[in-house]
């Protein structure tokens, strides 16, 4: 989304200067089996079928709590705390029925599952002001949803870090093959070795695929490419993000769906490409878990599916000085990679990471 902390990051760094993005053209939620357009506003939410009748006044009032809350007034607060009580007890607060929270917490707030319910309404809280800013700002820019799509690809984000590495002397090794990471007696990092030559630093930070011995798995998550040849029937777009909430499928995950064309210049005229990706729940035939979202593309031309484990590293790394980050998960926007570099950050420097740009001499 627009208004996420990756966004945040690419702009901080100047990255931003290498890469050019392209709205996705809607945002929509599977709700019985129909797709909807996931409302930009609280105005448009109220106004829209997702929202029942009865329930929309409820609605209203908790999206203006939402938009009076202030931190240091009391008054705007109705008795709550967002850093002591969990979501479910906003919910039931404003007494917002299932349908209405399934709508809050997975399409706006993005939650992958309804375990958020249990944790601090804070975390919800800033979800959701971010969708309704990167919403705010797709509106202001005449765009039909908050998402944006690098040009080219997501391959041209770590291509645009290389080339700005690149300029303050960063070197680059590709295809080559890491045969060790070498600790000391005490086991701390002394470097990474290829072949007969070791590459010596004071610190390594690496996916799980480097460290299988220092972490352990978590999950696994289904991934799905698949080629069309007509854009996803009933949304009349160019590109799309869909969310397949876990209630409307029957699952315990959400499944996403993202669709592009040549519009994201990622593939030639008159092809379409989608991808879909949710948390494994079973041991059986991937594709039967994600059979709920590939129903909506429509005639598929092929499909390529992939079952991948999940890790997260077992410590810290500040003993060792290597630092490990967590694998992606099943999410397709990025706001949990912005969450694992903050955690990444913190672990190497004992500091929290604030995007605030240096004052110049």
């Amino acid at each position: 989304m627009e208004g996420e902390g990756l966004v945040k990051v690419l702009v901080y760094t100047d990255v931003i200067r290498y890469l050019e993005f392209n709205a996705i053209a809607t945002s929509m939620v599977l709700c019985q089996d129909k797709i909807y357009k996931v409302p930009s506003d609280s105005s448009e939410a109220l106004t829209s079928s997702l929202i029942g009748f009865l329930q929309k006044p409820k609605a209203r009032s908790f999206f203006m709590f939402l938009q009076n809350w202030k931190d240091d007034v009391p008054e705007t607060h109705e008795g709550l705390d967002l850093d002591r009580n969990t979501m479910a007890q906003v919910y039931a607060h404003f007494s917002l029925n299932e349908d209405t929270q399934e709508f809050i917490g997975h399409a706006m707030a993005l939650h992958l599952d309804d375990k958020y319910k249990q944790r601090p309404a804070r975390e919800t809280f800033d979800r959701i002001i971010m969708y309704a800013n990167s919403a705010a700002r797709a509106m202001a820019g005449s765009r039909g949803s908050p998402y944006i799509y690098p040009l080219y690809g997501l391959g041209d984000l770590p291509q645009a870090f290389a080339r700005l590495s690149a300029v303050y002397t960063g070197t680059f090794m590709l295809d080559t093959p890491v045969d060790e990471i070498v600790l000391d007696d005490g086991g701390a990092f002394v470097g990474v070795r290829s072949g007969d030559q070791v590459a010596k630093a004071k610190m390594v930070i690496g996916d799980p695929s480097y460290f299988r011995s220092s972490v352990r798995k978590t999950g696994r998550v289904i991934r799905a490419i698949c080629i069309l040849r007509g854009q996803l029937p009933k949304t009349n777009a160019d590109s799309a993000q869909i969310i397949l909430p876990q209630r409307q499928t029957g699952r315990e995950h959400d499944i996403y769906l993202t669709c592009l064309s040549e519009a994201q210049k990622i593939c030639p005229k008159g092809c379409w490409i989608a991808s879909v990706s949710t948390i494994a729940e079973t041991t059986g035939d991937p594709k039967n878990e994600i059979a709920a979202a590939l129903k909506l593309l429509g005639p598929i031309e092929e499909v390529f599916v992939s079952d991948s484990d999940v890790f997260e590293p077992m410590s810290d790394g500040t003993k060792s000085n290597v630092f490990i980050s967590r694998s992606y998960d099943a999410t397709s926007h990025f706001e949990t990679v912005y969450a694992d570099v903050k955690d990444l950050y913190r672990r190497i420097t004992g500091n929290e990471l604030v995007l605030q740009k240096r004052a110049t001499e």
